[in-house]
């Protein structure tokens, strides 16, 4: 009997992922599949030109109690409106980068936003989850951390 979960990797409720097109070689997620979309806390989003596209430019705090800031700059995919886990909505600037969960790289959309009150910087939603792997909520931090890192762009 064939079937697809056979396949897909499993990661735990909680995971170490590195942003590389952003710099960012480590970073803690929460994998949530009850939210649409996955979001990164980002300190300031300032908009600029860049050969006549829209990009952005934002700090990223590693963790609550990193010291670690990155500063990134990525083209922007536009503002959309989220509606928050308190039911409140928002626009936000979105933006496509690669994730890497152990030897894992997807390319997801990645909403700018301010999570300073939540545990976790970056939170991977269904929309980046879902047919692409597995996530047993009993499991934490199955990687120590990102096995391939390529250059940033």
């Amino acid at each position: 009997m064939s079937d697809a979960r056979a396949v897909l990797p499993l990661f735990g409720w909680r995971e170490r992922v590195a942003l590389p097109r952003l710099g960012i070689d480590r970073i803690k997620a929460k994998l949530d599949t009850g939210a649409r979309s996955s979001a990164l806390h980002v300190e300031s989003v300032a908009p600029f030109l860049r050969g006549g596209g829209q990009w952005l430019r934002f700090e990223v705090l590693a963790g609550r109690r990193s010291r670690r800031v990155f500063a990134c700059e990525a083209p922007a995919l536009g503002r959309r409106p989220v509606r928050d886990s308190g039911g409140h909505v928002s626009e936000r600037w979105f933006v496509e980068t690669e994730v890497v969960l152990g030897s894992l790289t997807l390319a997801i959309e990645l909403s700018l936003t301010d999570r300073c009150g939540m545990l976790f910087p970056m939170l991977l939603g269904r929309t980046a989850l879902a047919g692409r792997m597995l996530v047993d909520p009993a499991r934490s931090y199955t990687f120590a951390h990102p096995t391939h890192t390529p250059p940033r762009r």
